[in-house]
């Protein structure tokens, strides 16, 4: 009850969660079900999407639904961090949210309006021929120095609907944990849409 409550507090539906107790030590109900807990009957879930329920972690694991990956919209990439790379030139990195980020693609910067093309994509080391939602990925543009980019900017595709920066918005933040403290020149990465 107290981590149903917990879950609640910070905006999840508990009757979608589920709760499995286990040992990581001694291996209980992590892979299959353990005889040392004979009052755990399993557990279940209900969500839109239709129920489900077990009575390990890994079947827990198991039903978890991979997110959308809205390929549709409009490229969406906030750079994480941004590197020159000898004998390659500046490679932005960071997670596409939305949309697809092809070479070839001419990108703007947000909210600095840095307009350029992209070079290369690349995942792990990889070359892509393109990156969608949920791809972690370095791209290598023209013509753009690194002391241009920064982390927090956005890039998007030039021609289908450009990020544009925000004259002003308000928002209500929480931080549920920090590890140090929050000073003058700290830089969080805030997703905003």
């Amino acid at each position: 009850k107290e981590v149903a409550s917990y879950i609640k507090k910070i905006g999840y539906n508990p009757a979608a969660v589920a709760f499995v107790p286990i040992s990581g030590w001694h291996g209980d109900n992590m892979l299959e079900p353990s005889t040392k807990m004979p009052w755990f009957k399993g557990w279940q879930v209900e969500r839109k999407e239709g129920k489900a329920e077990g009575k390990c972690l890994i079947e827990a694991l198991d039903s978890i639904l991979p997110p959308a990956r809205p390929t549709d919209k409009a490229l969406r990439l906030p750079l994480q961090d941004v590197y020159k790379i000898g004998g390659i030139g500046t490679v932005p990195v960071g997670r596409v949210e939305t949309g697809v980020l092809k070479p070839g693609t001419i990108v703007v910067f947000a909210p600095a309006n840095i307009v350029t093309e992209v070079k290369s994509v690349e995942m792990h080391h990889e070359a892509l021929q393109e990156a969608v939602p949920g791809d972690n990925v370095g791209f290598n543009v023209k013509n753009v120095s690194v002391k241009e980019l920064r982390r927090g900017y956005v890039a998007g595709d030039s021609k289908n609907n450009p990020p544009k920066g925000a004259a002003d918005f308000t928002a209500q933040v929480i931080v549920l944990n920090h590890p140090g403290q929050i000073s003058n020149g700290y830089t969080p990465v805030l997703d905003c849409h």
